[in-house]
């Protein structure tokens, strides 16, 4: 029953969107512009460089692109969470507590914008053209780790969206924190992690956990060492990190949800 009220919850929200086909479609090439963008900066930055911690231009171009397909698909379905200060501040939040369903869930359909698959789509683009100028010595296990790596990327990137918006059922305007994480963790997986500080690289990249969206899943494709020493097959353990990462999201949730007292205490 549940997975019927969210199934209309989200139909009508697409529905509501594509009722205006000439503004979906300005937003959707502005989200792939965006997108593109991004790429501009690398491109500009190997037009001065012949290598970035090691890596060609068309490697980094990888990694982008990874992590930027994962933060695209998180960011449709998680990106309503940075509304949620809104929900508490103005007690919307006791509405959903009401209501016999998950206030996770509920968040999270409410506001699915579909101009964000425009990310998806360049970042997809950017990934064709990557994987098709790379050196990879494909086999089955490899297609199946381009095809995930994506997918658990973004499920790292969502768990990591609702962990950083849980600071906000204590610090009601703790967005700027959530958006530091999260945003700036895109910018941040999208380059070798080796090339930042150690601070920096240990915080963002295996706290957070963002060396696993893009960086190794992109070294055991390419069959590269890491110049930070881990073993070669921790690309693989990215899908596995995704799970911890999401089971560490619902407990810090349910915590955060229990310990809410409501816009009157």
């Amino acid at each position: 029953m549940a997975d019927l009220v969210y199934a209309r919850l989200v139909g009508a929200r697409l529905r509501s969107q594509l009722v205006y086909r000439a503004s979906f479609t300005i937003d959707f090439l502005t989200q792939i512009i965006a997108q593109c963008t991004e790429l501009v900066v690398i491109l500009v930055l190997f037009d001065r460089i012949d290598a970035l911690g090691g890596f060609t231009r068309d490697e980094v171009v990888l990694m982008y692109a990874f992590a930027g397909a994962a933060f695209g698909v998180a960011d449709l379905f998680a990106g309503q969470l940075d509304n949620l200060p809104t929900y508490i501040r103005t007690g919307s939040f006791d509405v959903l507590l009401m209501r016999p369903l998950g206030t996770l869930p509920q968040i999270m359909c409410t506001d699915i914008r579909l101009r964000r698959i425009g990310r998806i789509a360049g970042a997809l683009g950017a990934m064709g053209y990557a994987l098709a100028h790379v050196t990879v010595e494909w086999t089955p296990a490899k297609v199946v780790l381009a095809v995930l790596t994506p997918v658990a990327g973004a499920v790292i990137f969502s768990a990591v969206w609702v962990v950083a918006c849980s600071v906000c059922f204590w610090i009601v305007e703790g967005r700027e924190f959530a958006n530091a994480v999260t945003y700036g963790g895109n910018s941040f997986t999208s380059y070798p992690i080796n090339v930042y500080s150690r601070p920096l690289r240990w915080l963002m990249a295996f706290v957070v956990p963002g060396a696993f969206v893009a960086y190794y899943p992109s070294l055991t494709l390419l069959g590269k060492q890491d110049p930070l020493g881990f073993p070669g097959w921790t690309g693989w353990t990215s899908p596995l990190v995704a799970v911890l990462a999401a089971g560490v999201a619902g407990l810090v949730w349910r915590f955060a949800v229990r310990h809410y007292r409501g816009t009157g205490s």
